[in-house]
């Protein structure tokens, strides 16, 4: 399995000889045989140097037994994972071409001038003009270019990959990323509920004053809180519903947006019904996103609903992990149908109280997305504590080429490489402590997430 940053990529062996199904979230993303990923490592090496190159499976004379092709396989995986996890040569552009490379190539689809819907917020569709072999970011200023949003607010935005239920509901499947082409992301995708959405990238509402400056920015910004409300994202009582009701027919969209700024779950990214181990195993939960945490609204198994947050500031560090759930078939054996699903583990290592962590682990489809959302938001907390500057942090995470030191890499979800063995629970590295960001712990008389009440904030803005 590959990734990239926080993006879970598998490699399983495919019936053809010598070939690996890349898969990116549990969706086939290209498929590569030994002698391509040969070739990447002399380009690699010829690059950078030996020196910085891990080990690459050597060349076999004689046709290779099944036990040796499952050997081979592994160490593949450990390459790749080696690969991806080095800040240099896991952001160059020479690996992520490869993988857009082996994406087009898989999904047979020539280059070629296309046109492309890009959705926003409040439903409308823009159609660009590009070509298919156009990456991430050439997509996103194609994107800009079209709506007239001036360069240097183009990073404030990212392209989401979501799916539209049929009574409208969103789910966010995935930020589109450098090593993918969207064309053929979507392309591939092959059901009219996936859209590509234009949605802001940062979580620091702040910046939206940077974001409101400009007119296009300001139609994106207030086209997004729109729908975050009509959608039930952000909570809203009647008088405040009145008050954005006028507003709204006044045509003030500062004013409804900073109306909208002091509302709850403001900027938040909310995911679908999931599980949870926490308070105990087995509990429903809807897991939001925002303001630097992770909002657990909880169903106990006495049918009692609990709400609490997880500060990032709190999470040590954290992991995916995945293992291969067979598919029911409808008999008593639900192996006998041969198939099986990805089932995807976000687990994170809490500090509960002083001196004492605990892991809380979240089963959903959408591990990955959360992922990026906690890696994203520490992006920012770095920036701000440093006293950098977050319009060259977004451009730079814009270009693809944001590059942070060992120290830096804090909380970062490491590439996870997946094996078919559905008996074996994956394994990922855990992430080093947040060294740019303060842990400090709270006493046991003033814990503010003691869970018999179930408010398990922790560290707020002001403690940073």
């Amino acid at each position: 399995m590959i990734e990239s940053s926080s993006h879970f990529i598998c490699l399983w062996d495919n019936q053809m000889k010598s070939a690996y199904n890349i898969h990116v979230n549990g969706v086939l993303h290209c498929r590569v045989r030994y002698s391509q990923l040969l070739g990447l490592h002399e380009q690699i090496k010829k690059e950078y140097g030996s020196n910085v190159v891990p080990a690459f499976p050597p060349k076999k004379i004689f046709t290779l037994t099944p036990a040796e092709v499952e050997q081979r396989r592994e160490q593949l995986e450990k390459y790749m994972q080696a690969i991806r996890q080095d800040p240099l040569l896991g952001a160059s552009e020479l690996f992520n071409s490869f993988l857009r490379k082996a994406q087009q190539e898989t999904q047979q689809i020539p280059t070629e001038e296309v046109a492309i819907d890009i959705c926003l917020c409040n439903g409308q569709k823009v159609t660009v003009n590009i070509f298919t072999s156009y990456k991430t970011e050439d997509v996103l200023d194609a994107v800009a270019t079209k709506l007239d949003l001036p360069d240097d607010l183009v990073g404030y935005f990212s392209l989401f990959l979501v799916r539209e239920g049929v009574d409208g509901s969103l789910s966010f499947v995935r930020k589109l990323q450098e090593f993918e082409l969207p064309y053929v992301s979507i392309t591939s995708s092959r059901s009219s509920e996936f859209h590509i959405v234009l949605r802001k990238s940062y979580w620091d509402m702040a910046y939206d004053s940077d974001v409101m400056e400009n007119r296009v920015g300001l139609n994106l910004l207030y086209a997004q809180t729109v729908s975050d409300i009509e959608r039930g994202w952000i909570l809203v009582n009647k008088d405040q519903h009145r008050q954005l009701k006028s507003l709204q027919e006044k045509g003030s969209k500062k004013e409804f947006i900073h109306l909208g700024q002091t509302l709850k779950y403001y900027g938040y990214i909310k995911f679908d019904p999931c599980v949870t181990d926490f308070p105990e195993k087995g509990c429903q939960v809807i897991v939001s996103a925002g303001n630097n945490e992770l909002n657990f609204h909880v169903k106990l198994p006495n049918e009692q609903m609990k709400e609490g947050s997880f500060k990032v500031t709190r999470m040590r560090c954290w992991r995916i992990t995945s293992s291969q759930v067979p598919i029911a078939n409808g008999t008593t054996n639900p192996c006998s149908s041969g198939q099986f699903e990805i089932k995807l583990e976000l687990s994170f290592e809490y500090l509960m109280s002083k001196d004492r962590l605990q892991w809380v682990t979240i089963t959903s489809d959408q591990a990955i997305m959360m992922s990026i959302c906690l890696q994203s938001m520490v992006d920012e907390l770095m920036v701000k504590k440093s006293g950098g500057s977050i319009k060259k942090m977004l451009r730079k995470r814009h270009n693809g080429s944001i590059h942070r030191s060992d120290s830096q890499q804090a909380v970062k979800s490491s590439p996870l490489l997946d094996s078919p063995d559905s008996n074996r629970e994956q394994i990922v590295k855990l992430s080093t402590k947040l060294t740019s960001v303060s842990l400090r712990g709270v006493s046991a008389s003033n814990l503010a997430n003691n869970i018999s009440n179930y408010a398990f904030e922790g560290i707020g803005d002001d403690d940073l």
